[in-house]
């Protein structure tokens, strides 16, 4: 490299118990250099950033910071040597405004508020209550107040994985200005168009162990993937599983889930669409469009303003959760951290919808419940090595045992919101097929999903949301990202192609 160093890692191990997270990492970042972290999941990426910034102590391994060794023991210590870190989940305190969080962190406002602005955020209310925000906001607003404090290195860990393609694009003309003001960036993100898009190199470990570091130029990303896996691949294939046909005996059944002119809150005002058995669904759209309503509502979480929805051709409300999966009609949130209990093992996490009910309290039938869930551990092969406590799994193991608890259950109708966020590609190449299998066994899957490709490797046909209503609506080979984005942003010739089936 050109530049000595601004912060070098050298034979990072961390070991919980039995379980290795890292064994030899390493890493060096020069000043104004954007580095992509790369593996798959579970490889330690998100483990070394931790260490790095002070959130968990490394079992043995040196950090050295502008040449000097140091020990990182706090968030705060590692603030008060430049390094910044975005982790992958919401920092923010759910229960306290804007201004509070900002007040705690003792984050410059104006500076908060001048990159707000950069990322694209309008008119943001400063007392409005964390939780209460959407979470690409939240996302954003992490980013914001990381930004503010003007670090030397700033570490974003799946940064975009939440976002619509619209805040994405703000996020990376960020990360290019921190090159400009020879700032540094650890990058990581498992979209090989944002790592070529802005990233030097990239540094990829595999099982806890740095095992390359490549320069990013036109072709690498089968190299990367080759070493992410340790093994030679072959390029993705155009489709994970052949999607139905629009002559699938399918499309002549009465829907299994039929909405019409649904309106929820104040972001969704009407949206209509049929999902029949065996089906995948794919839902568009940019961030705030009414998607997150849309979920709610029909998972029982939210109340609907207006409209109706039927099951099977039978009129329902839900008005709880539990009503949604006494139907058959189960939910799998974008944000791991709201269906998982952190602290339990993998078992209990998996097992918790069999005893939501008071009629089924008393002895449990052990066996019986072993059997289901192995089933569904096996059937998604999730690594159960640090199950005591399903916190300490790789972010895809744990999306595996959110959809697992419904596999071990029984599925009729699975909501999926964005379940691929922030994952690796082996194991979105896992979940694309699953899907799939579930609709072919006659279950029904509406997928909402950022990243547009994938409604072209998993779904059958697409609806796209703008405004809070459906503007188009594709079969799976009309589904490409060119006609998907302009739909999302309304545009009218968007409309013009689309082959409406919801007056069937």
């Amino acid at each position: 490299m050109a530049n000595s160093p601004l912060l070098s890692a050298r034979g990072v191990s961390k070991t919980y118990g039995a379980v290795v997270a890292l064994s030899n990492a390493s890493l060096d970042v020069a000043s104004g250099e954007i580095i992509a972290l790369m593996g798959a999941n579970g490889a330690g990426k998100s483990t070394l950033v931790k260490i790095l910034t002070g959130a968990i102590t490394a079992s043995s391994g040196e950090i050295l910071i502008k040449g000097r060794k140091q020990a990182v023991r706090s968030p705060a210590g590692a603030r008060a040597a430049g390094l910044v870190p975005v982790y992958q989940e919401p920092s923010l305190i759910p229960d306290l405004d804007v201004t509070d969080n900002l007040r705690l962190a003792d984050t410059p406002v104006e500076a908060f508020r001048h990159w707000v602005n950069e990322l694209g955020v309008q008119n943001l209310d400063m007392g409005e209550t964390a939780h209460r925000l959407p979470l690409a906001i939240q996302r954003v607003l992490d980013l914001a107040r990381a930004l503010a404090s003007e670090p030397d290195v700033l570490l974003l860990d799946e940064m975009t994985a939440a976002l619509p393609t619209d805040m994405v694009d703000k996020v990376l003309e960020v990360v290019r200005k921190q090159k400009e003001l020879d700032r540094s960036v650890i990058y990581i993100s498992h979209r090989f168009p944002e790592i070529s898009a802005v990233c030097d190199r990239a540094n990829v470990l595999r099982d806890g162990e740095t095992v390359g570091d490549v320069v990013i130029e036109p072709g690498v990303e089968e190299r990367i993937v080759e070493l992410m896996l340790g093994a030679p691949v072959k390029a993705a294939q155009k489709t994970v599983a052949e999607p139905a046909s629009e002559e699938r005996e399918t499309t002549k059944t009465a829907p299994r889930l039929r909405v019409r002119e649904l309106a929820a809150a104040t972001k969704l005002t009407d949206v209509s669409f049929d999902l029949r058995a065996g089906e995948v669904l794919g839902v568009a759209g940019l961030e705030g469009q009414g998607q997150d309503e849309l979920f709610e509502a029909l998972a029982g979480m939210m109340r609907p303003s207006g409209g109706s929805v039927e099951i099977d051709g039978k009129a329902v409300e839900f008005n709880h959760p539990a009503d949604a999966i006494a139907a058959g009609h189960v939910y799998v949130p974008g944000d791991r951290a709201d269906a998982l209990l952190a602290q339990r093992s993998v078992r209990e996490n998996i097992a918790m919808p069999f005893h939501t009910k008071p009629r089924q309290w008393g002895l449990i039938n052990m066996k019986a419940e072993k059997a289901k869930v192995d089933m569904a551990i096996d059937r998604l092969q999730i690594d159960t090595r640090a199950q005591g406590e399903v916190q300490r799994l790789s972010g895809g193991n744990q999306q595996k045992v959110t959809i697992a608890r419904w596999i071990a259950l029984g599925v009729r109708t699975l909501l999926c919101f964005d379940p691929t966020r922030g994952i690796d590609v082996r194991t979105k190449r896992e979940i694309y097929p699953l899907l799939r299998e579930l609709a072919g066994q006659g279950s029904s899957v509406l997928l909402y999903t950022s990243e547009l490709e994938e409604i072209q490797l998993a779904c059958d046909r697409a609806i796209v949301i703008f405004g809070g209503r459906v503007v188009g609506e594709f079969s799976a080979a009309d589904a490409d990202e060119p006609t998907l984005m302009r739909a999302a942003y309304g545009l009218s010739d968007a409309s013009k192609t689309a082959k409406p089936e919801i007056g069937v």
